[in-house]
Formats: C-alpha cells, sequence, structure tokens
C-alpha cells in the first residue's frame, strides 16, 4: 500500500488547489472535486462559498479508508473577501504540497495576508486550524480533522 501522507498530498494538490475534475454533485447543493490513482479514490464535496464546510474521503479499492471534516469562515470581512482568501489559500497550500505534506506548522505571506496552519497528530488522526492574517488581525479561519475510517 501506497504512503498514506503521499496519497493524501497528491489527491489535496490534484483537486482544489490543482484546479480539479468537478463531478456531479454527491448532495443537493454540493460542489464536487474528485481523484483517482490505481487504486485509490478521493472525493472533496463542500456547501457554501465565502463561508463554507466539507468532508474529504479517500477509498482504498472501494473501501472508505480516511476522512477529513472541514469549516471555514471570513472572520472580517473588511480586511479580507472569498476571492483573496482563496488566492492565499491556493498559493499557500500549492506551496506546503509541494514539500510533501499537508499537517504541520506552516506560514506563507502573500500579497492578501499570512496563511498560518496548526495541526496536532499524523495523517492517521490529526486535527488542526488555518488562518489568514492580515496584519495582526485574523481576517479568516478554517477549523479541520479527521484520521483513517477503517470498516
Amino acid at each position: 500500500m501506497d504512503n498514506l501522507n503521499d496519497v493524501i498530498v497528491r489527491a489535496k494538490a490534484a483537486c482544489y488547489v490543482g484546479g480539479g475534475v468537478k463531478t456531479e454533485p454527491s448532495r443537493p447543493g454540493s460542489h464536487d472535486l474528485t481523484w483517482s490513482d490505481g487504486d485509490w479514490e478521493y472525493r472533496d464535496s463542500y456547501f457554501g462559498g465565502t463561508n463554507f464546510i466539507g468532508q474529504e474521503v479517500l477509498w482504498f479499492r472501494r473501501t472508505p479508508y480516511w476522512a477529513m471534516n472541514y469549516y471555514g469562515f471570513i472572520c472580517r470581512p473588511d480586511l479580507i473577501d472569498g476571492q483573496r482568501a482563496g488566492a492565499t489559500i491556493t498559493k499557500a497550500l500549492s506551496t506546503m504540497y509541494r514539500s510533501g505534506r499537508f499537517l504541520g506548522g506552516f506560514e506563507w505571506t502573500g500579497e492578501y495576508g499570512t496563511y498560518i496552519d496548526r495541526s496536532e497528530g499524523d495523517a492517521r488522526h490529526f486535527h488542526g486550524r488555518e488562518v489568514i492574517m492580515v496584519g495582526c488581525e485574523e481576517a479568516y479561519a478554517l477549523h479541520y480533522c479527521g484520521g483513517v475510517i477503517l470498516p
């Protein structure tokens, strides 16, 4: 079996960050992106836009193997909007994924603010939070958690 962290990074990089394959919504009103490679299949399904909630699931040989839930929101619409937050997140995550990981301390500064990610655990069991700081103010935040979900 492939290294779980590596598979997750490849899937994530190919979907939201990589402008992944949009597919038929899995639920009314959802936005879904998918990826597959050999025995692995992945789906990122979320609702909303500026404020959003979603779930990522990774299957191995058609059996649910790993999942992550997340909720992101704009805290200070006077400092950042959804488009600028999205551009910051995309660039920051792209940089992080190129380093071969999706968890752990990470900071990246861009045109619209500083992206900061903090998490505990590893791909098997984790929780964390990402924020975008504009100056000294938290303008955007996202909470996430997940891990292996063996049948």
